[in-house]
């Protein structure tokens, strides 16, 4: 066998390999980019985890932004069934014919699954008009309203405004761009923040060094408060891509920690039933004393 064909069918098994060397699948886009929402799983659930995302975030984002051709279905439905009532029976046919040989049109995707290479970690970038931050926080809330995650394998989630190579200068031009979407919105008001630092895979920049780049460019006027900020200015950093973007109530949302927001809801419920318990034992020991 020549050369040439042993190369060639070693390149055709590469193409079909749908697996990496640590049983991760292959799927989605192969670059992370931003804006989007990192998702910490559970391990060796990564594609069930993008599956069971990709319909969630798609009913939260159908309550926030609904698309403008669900909004038109009724109406144009209706204008169809009078228009064909009076047609003779060989036009309502041939209508049908025609609008079976008509090519579907597909809604545009708003959520794409970003490879991460990585077991456990999973981003899913958004498409406009989808706002991240206000997609998590919805959902969020919805399970400390409720206590249903609606999800399985879902650990937490980290949303970020917009996403850059990590060296100082892309980061930098970053939060000038974050901030200033956010800050714009409230030029009346002085906010405390924190900055909420995560490093992963990434060892070129140290974090005090981070930490004092992405301060300097928040807007004059605002500080630091390490006890009780109002805001909190997440920064995830993730091998080579950094990640930023800012929230309220950050920490009363259990840092969008989906397991634990969960198990808070139905505590309530849990140490009721362990109060009985005591009471209970306690009543009968004194009656059998009384005995």
């Amino acid at each position: 066998m020549s050369e040439g064909k042993r190369k060639f069918q070693g390149d055709d098994k590469k193409r079909k390999k749908k697996y990496r060397s640590d049983g991760t699948p292959i799927w989605g886009k192969r670059h992370v980019e931003g804006p989007g929402v990192w998702v910490s799983c559970v391990k060796g659930k990564e594609k069930q985890t993008v599956g069971e995302i990709y319909d969630l975030f798609e009913s939260v984002a159908a309550e926030l932004w609904p698309k403008s051709e669900d909004k038109g279905v009724a109406s144009d439905g209706s204008d169809d069934e009078n228009e064909d009532a009076n047609l003779s029976l060989e036009d309502q046919i041939a209508n049908e014919i025609s609008a079976m040989k008509r090519p579907r049109t597909h809604p545009e995707q708003r959520f794409a699954n970003c490879q991460t290479n990585t077991p456990c970690v999973v981003f899913i970038s958004c498409k406009p008009p989808v706002n991240p931050v206000d997609l998590v926080v919805k959902y969020i809330r919805n399970i400390k309203e409720t206590g249903v995650t609606r999800t399985r394998y879902v650990h937490r989630l980290v949303p970020v405004s917009g996403t850059c190579v990590a060296n100082l200068p892309e980061i930098q031009s970053l939060c000038h761009r974050v901030f200033g979407d956010f800050f714009n919105q409230h030029p009346d008001t002085k906010f405390k923040y924190k900055i909420e630092l995560r490093v992963r895979n990434h060892t070129t920049i140290d974090r005090p060094t981070l930490i004092q780049h992405v301060a300097q460019s928040v807007p004059e006027g605002h500080t630091v408060d390490l006890e009780n900020p109002k805001l909190f200015i997440l920064v995830e950093v993730f091998k080579s891509i950094c990640g930023i973007s800012v929230v309220e109530d950050y920490y009363r949302l259990h840092k969008f920690n989906v397991m634990e927001i969960a198990n808070e809801v139905k505590k309530p419920d849990t140490v009721a039933e362990s109060r009985v318990g005591p009471a209970t034992s306690k009543e009968e020991a004194e009656k059998g004393k009384t005995r």
